[in-house]
């Protein structure tokens, strides 16, 4: 007879083998992909000031943590398997979570996993040449198999087996990647103000700060689409959440790992961007060779070797990432199979490791067939509408929650409530208004996308009924 991970285990039978330092490895792991080395190229083309580029990081930042102290409060009165799917049900029906639930499973979570291990592949590719994006080993063009392709999906798979092994064991990879990856933020940002500070840019960026800022409808309109940059390199942060279930101490630790994980990773980011400007001129980091300003910056402390010292820290941080959302993602849809509203062998642990098996291996094919497709960067872009939309709601659920079910538990309650949730909500709305005017293509695609799960639900209702 297999001996569980853990005496503790929840009714679901998923076992309680996370502490406070794996739950907020997972928010941090999560968080940290490839995005803080490239996104600041796009937002600093936009906005064209140093004190805007800043402002989006801090905005973004200061959204996230309101967001993240908000969802403690959900978090540690329900903690249970499926997390934010969980808090939709709860406040607003299993229509909405199904909504979520739908897509998350479409591209959210398996279109991020694609993405960040394709990320992953390209960046081994400056090591290993012959994995590229132009070398086919089956076909050509969007018919065709890449070794890029090749070693994104075989990272998929191989952090799916990974995670079959248990709570524990993807955890511990989650733990080794995320302490290398904060260490190299760290790195960065240390010998960054040590060593590559430039006088000429220094002097270019923080003597003309606002050069370009005007004050007006037309600047918040700027900053409130350049934000999108920002808001999604800090995004994944509600994934431990997911595993809710399987956190010893949830009404403790849930919260705080959600604090602290975000606290962090929002500082790191701040002040990596704050190196970026006393390293290079605002129009050096907008013009970075293919966006990779952190490369741009380390090659001047290092040389020509930069490339590889920040491929090599990409790796790590692409490679972390990627299993956590691997992790994560797979307890929403044994949660929504358990609701009626998924494959029923997605609602099933196995007996011996209880991992929820098919939900991961469901989640690795869809996420191979984004990757082979192509296709997942374009459909990333059309849901950072329906991201931030899923976000505000369940926010709303919060308020909905404290009205509707007053003597609910709630071990730990949102910090400044309800003027700081009220005002993510503003704020995110905002955005979401700026998008749609100022990107309708990919906002009303997103918006498509999440409406296509109302027909699906209905289908599954019935299939249930």
């Amino acid at each position: 007879m297999a001996k569980p991970e853990s005496p503790v285990a929840e009714k679901s039978g998923f076992v309680k083998g996370l502490g406070l330092v794996d739950a907020t490895t997972l928010v941090m792991g999560s968080m940290i992909g490839s995005g803080i080395f490239i996104v600041s190229a796009d937002v600093a083309r936009q906005v064209q000031s140093p004190g805007l580029l800043i402002i989006c990081w801090i905005l973004a930042a200061v959204m996230t943590i309101i967001a993240a102290l908000s969802y403690g409060e959900l978090a540690a009165a329900m903690p249970h398997a499926g997390g934010q799917y969980v808090y939709l049900r709860e406040a607003f029906g299993r229509f909405w979570a199904f909504l979520f639930g739908w897509t998350t499973f479409v591209v959210i979570q398996t279109g991020t996993i694609a993405a960040v291990a394709v990320a992953f592949a390209k960046y081994t590719g400056v090591f290993l040449p012959q994995v590229s994006a132009s070398n086919y080993l089956i076909g050509s063009g969007k018919l065709g198999l890449t070794t890029q392709q090749l070693l994104a999906i075989a990272i998929v798979m191989g952090l799916t087996v990974v995670n079959t092994g248990g709570i524990r064991t993807g955890a511990i990879v989650q733990n080794v990647f995320t302490a290398a990856k904060v260490i190299s933020l760290l790195g960065l940002a240390a010998l960054g103000f040590v060593l590559g500070r430039n006088p000429d840019a220094i002097a270019a960026n923080f003597h003309h700060f606002w050069q370009g800022a005007s004050w007006n409808w037309s600047v918040v309109a700027l900053v409130g689409t350049a934000m999108v940059g920002p808001l999604f390199a800090s995004d994944a942060w509600n994934n431990v959440t997911f595993t809710a279930g399987e956190v010893r101490n949830p009404k403790r630790d849930l919260p705080l790992s959600l604090g602290l994980g975000v606290g962090v990773v929002s500082a790191l980011y701040l002040a990596c961007n704050f190196v970026y400007l006393s390293v290079l001129t605002l129009g050096q980091i907008q013009t970075a060779p293919e966006d990779r300003v952190a490369t741009a910056v380390v090659a001047v402390m290092f040389g020509p070797v930069a490339t590889k010292i920040m491929a090599a820290a990409i790796m790590i941080a692409t490679f972390g990432c990627v299993n956590g959302l691997v992790l994560s993602g797979a307890r929403v849809y044994y949660t929504m199979a358990q609701d009626g509203l998924f494959f029923r062998r997605a609602g099933k642990l196995n007996p011996e490791t209880h991992a929820p098996d098919f939900a991961l291996y469901i989640q690795c094919g869809w996420t191979i067939l984004l990757t082979l497709s192509g296709q997942y960067g374009d459909l990333l872009d059309y849901v950072i509408f329906a991201v931030l939309l899923f976000y505000m709601l369940t926010i709303g659920g919060l308020f909905r929650l404290r009205r509707t079910r007053p003597d609910m538990e709630r071990p730990y309650r949102a910090v400044g409530y309800p003027v700081l949730p009220a005002l993510y909500i503003l704020v995110a709305g905002l955005i979401e208004v700026l998008l749609l005017w100022n990107k309708p293509a990919f906002t009303v695609r997103g918006l498509i996308l999440v409406l296509l799960g109302a027909p699906v639900y209905l289908l599954w209702r019935r299939k249930e009924g």
